[in-house]
């Protein structure tokens, strides 16, 4: 179990191998769940879209084709919460 410190502006900073478990890296988000008895549930966010937006993104916003692997890479970056 780790002990964290409360500062005087009420925040708390997990350490690295807290976020890496939870498989978060820096700019990403976390979620918390307030649990019965004082506890909290800390978990990483899930990343919300929808393949929609995904479309909408490569629609008609551009005046060139994107290559196959700047597809492949934006997907990857969009599933994996970076984009």
């Amino acid at each position: 179990m780790s002990k964290l410190t409360v500062t005087a502006k009420g925040q708390v900073t997990l350490r690295k191998d807290l976020l890496r478990h939870l498989g978060v890296a820096p700019g990403q988000k976390i979620e918390t769940h307030k649990l019965p008895d004082g506890k909290l549930e800390i978990r990483a966010a899930r990343a919300s879209g929808s393949i929609e937006d995904f479309i909408g993104i490569l629609a008609g916003n551009t005046n060139r084709t994107a290559t196959l692997e700047e597809i492949q890479e934006t997907i990857a970056e969009g599933w994996a919460g970076r984009a």
